[in-house]
């Protein structure tokens, strides 16, 4: 669809009749100082204090999002708008819309996101509650840098700016509060260009309590960042936990070791096993979240995971998973026999558990490959495959025909009694 305006100015809007009508004129204000070509859109999400009747009476375009949440808000907010950029931000005084230009310009120069940074552009006093500024922001910031190797200090600021094209290939799914996050995670994951601009947070200037939760929003952001990167969730737990077990393992194989006066034996050796276990479950865990994130577009493929998954294939899974699967089963027999030799009596235990918890760990870890392997070879299966030449060669000239081919000879008596040859072509399909 082609754009015709160039900036819509969306505010998500949920019972905000106090304050919508003085940030739709604010707006207002700084469409006609910067002289854009632009729309002021109010998505309201279910208001039932007349904020939609206040909107349209300070020149607003309104649409109603049936669907609650504030994503949900935005999206169907985006899906209604005519520009080609994007600036959102709340309809309750706590941003001022005087402050875009920075966002439509750096959107101007090629941007595909640009977020507001309130720690960098200041917060005034009673604007943002303690537990927000020092703790919830900073850390879960902090937490979207590190999975996600972004730079943006901000991630839930309320005022930023985006084109629609970037937005639409971020693919956003998510409906409540932690659209903030998903919508900076899928910009990095994409590899897009985002940019911060310094912002000032107000205080709101609503008499009623925010519709965000601490407790829930906060674990809602929390929630999202993990599930969307499963090498911190799974692999990277999943690699600490089974090398501490497996060393631990080895380490206790030889005997009771001593810590100081605190002697380590078989029964910290089946711990450090059960962890090693662990470990490497949590490793596959974060193997098939990895494959079905690439196969169902909301995760990116990657150099280095494309050529793992070509050298990890189904047979050498196989293979390795029956190597540990027969070795565990190997040191089970010899076990066996050793009992065997004593008379199947009393067994020592400190001397027979050892082989034998190593024993059950390869025999675990093996047939966990083993199916394992098969899952991931079949989340790699890709669906609706076509198949296109990549070459098309054409003829010189379509009624050229290749000499004796396609045809055949019949005679055709004369009056002079000489048989002529007749030339004719097939017709047939």
């Amino acid at each position: 669809m082609k754009r015709l305006l160039e900036v819509s100015i969306l505010m998500p809007c949920l019972n905000e009749a106090e304050t919508i009508g003085r940030c739709v004129d604010r707006a207002r204000e700084s469409i006609a100082r910067l002289n854009i070509r632009a729309e002021i859109l109010v998505a309201d999400n279910g208001s039932t204090d007349g904020s939609q009747q206040i909107a349209l009476a300070h020149g607003a375009r309104v649409v109603t999002v049936d669907e609650p949440g504030y994503g949900a808000a935005i999206r169907g907010g985006v899906a209604a708008s005519s520009g080609r950029y994007i600036i959102m931000g709340d309809a309750d005084e706590s941003y001022d819309f005087a402050e875009i230009p920075p966002i439509l310009e750096r959107l101007r120069v090629g941007d595909d996101l640009v977020m507001g940074n309130r720690f960098a552009g200041g917060i005034e006093k009673g604007a943002m509650p303690w537990s927000h500024r020092w703790i919830g922001n900073p850390v879960l910031s902090m937490t979207g840098r590190i999975f996600f190797a972004s730079h943006v200090r901000d991630f839930h600021c309320g005022l930023r700016g985006f084109s629609v094209d970037a937005f639409r290939r971020m693919r956003l799914n998510t409906t409540g509060m932690e659209f903030a996050s998903e919508i900076v995670v899928k910009a990095s994951l994409a590899s897009m260009k985002v940019s911060e601009v310094p912002i000032t947070l107000h205080k709101d200037g609503r008499s009623r309590s925010p519709h965000l939760r601490t407790w829930r929003d906060g674990w809602r952001h929390l929630r999202f960042l993990l599930l969307f990167c499963p090498r911190w969730l799974f692999v990277i737990p999943g690699v600490a936990l089974m090398l501490l077990g497996s060393l631990m393992t080895l380490w206790l194989l030889g005997g009771t070791r001593y810590v100081g006066s605190v002697g380590l034996d078989i029964h910290t050796m089946l711990v450090s096993g059960v962890f090693a276990l662990i470990g490497y479950e949590l490793m596959l865990f974060g193997a098939f979240i990895k494959v079905f994130g690439m196969r169902a577009g909301f995760l990116p493929s990657s150099r280095r995971t494309d050529s793992f998954f070509r050298v990890a294939t189904l047979e050498k899974g196989l293979l390795f998973g029956g190597a540990l699967t027969l070795t565990g089963l190997a040191l089970v027999f010899v076990a066996v026999v050793s009992w065997g030799r004593r008379g199947y009596g009393v067994l020592d235990t400190q001397a027979s558990m050892r082989p034998l918890i190593v024993a059950v760990l390869l025999i675990a870890g093996g047939v966990q490959t083993i199916f394992a392997s098969f899952v991931l070879s079949m989340l790699g299966i890709r669906d609706n495959v076509v198949v296109r030449p990549s070459v098309v060669l054409e003829p010189e000239s379509a009624a050229r025909e290749v000499t004796g081919v396609g045809r055949r000879q019949v005679t055709n008596r004369s009056s002079n009694g000489r048989d002529h040859p007749v030339e004719r072509r097939r017709t047939g399909c």
